[in-house]
């Protein structure tokens, strides 16, 4: 259940950031209260889009029910890269988000065009939610009802974290400050895409796609048992393996390895 607490926690703050930038504008100008109902009806449009996301996904497993497990796999690729690509994007762009938000608002404000406010909130959210659908969407897929009930009640808790975080975060860094919080996150949603690729390649493994090599490669389960309630923490969000094959070594590695060419090649680019 770390996993669904983790991502829902993470996407719902950062959620809550655009949504809370654009509003605390909206009270600190007199023209903007007239897009309040632009604002809360964006949120709305968004949350919906993410909701009929998660019943096509849905849709389509069923309609894919002699590949689930290919399907599963794909996705779990999928939600890795999201991963990445969300931690490379924020860092591009987290340190100028708030001045790019309110000047947008302050030409829809001047112009009266409050639809692109709805616009806008709505794409944060739907963005927010289409990932976390995404990231959770291999757990789901083959839950049982109690397994089900777990998950919703470990999205909730994530839910009321995220406010809470959220909260803290606008006392203004007296207790915890956004540049921490997104350094922390990124670092702890990098190993939980290594988690989610490894996953995928480990059902590749299963389905004799790719061979295993050398299984098991070692044992450390005197150390850590990944099947331990601790170790099960830990597996499901660094990738941490007792018994990994030497084939899932390697893709841990490779992860790692294009994690790190991106963020080099990033930093080059800016350079130039």
């Amino acid at each position: 259940m770390g996993q669904v607490l983790f991502i829902v926690w993470r996407e719902s703050v950062e959620a809550l950031l655009v949504v809370g930038i654009l509003n605390a504008w909206m009270n600190q100008n007199p023209q903007g209260k007239a897009g309040k109902p632009y604002l809360w009806g964006g949120v709305a449009l968004g949350i919906a889009l993410a909701v009929l996301l998660a019943v096509a996904l849905f849709s389509a497993s069923t309609l894919m029910a002699g590949s689930q497990d290919v399907f599963q796999t794909v996705m779990e690729f999928m939600a890795s890269g999201l991963i990445v690509q969300m931690v490379l994007w924020m860092r591009e762009h987290g340190r100028t988000l708030k001045k790019e938000l309110e000047s947008g608002l302050a030409d829809n404000a001047s112009t009266a065009n409050w639809w692109g406010v709805t616009t806008l909130v709505a794409i944060a959210v739907a963005r927010e939610g289409s990932e976390t659908v995404v990231f959770l969407y291999g757990m789901l897929g083959s839950a049982d009802g109690q397994t089900l009930l777990n998950m919703s009640g470990a999205a909730l808790l994530g839910l009321g974290l995220a406010f809470l975080t959220f909260f803290v975060l606008q006392l203004g860094g007296k207790v915890l400050s956004w540049r921490l919080f997104f350094r922390v996150t990124e670092i702890m949603l990098l190993l939980l895409g290594a988690s989610l690729f490894l996953a995928g390649v480990e059902k590749l493994i299963s389905m004799e796609i790719l061979p295993a090599l050398i299984d098991p490669l070692w044992d450390s389960s005197a150390v850590l048992d990944d099947m331990s309630p601790a170790g099960g923490v830990v597996a499901s969000l660094t990738g941490y393996r007792a018994h990994p094959a030497l084939m899932s070594l390697l893709a841990y590695l490779l992860f790692w390895a294009a994690v790190f060419g991106m963020f080099f090649w990033r930093k080059r680019r800016q350079a130039a």
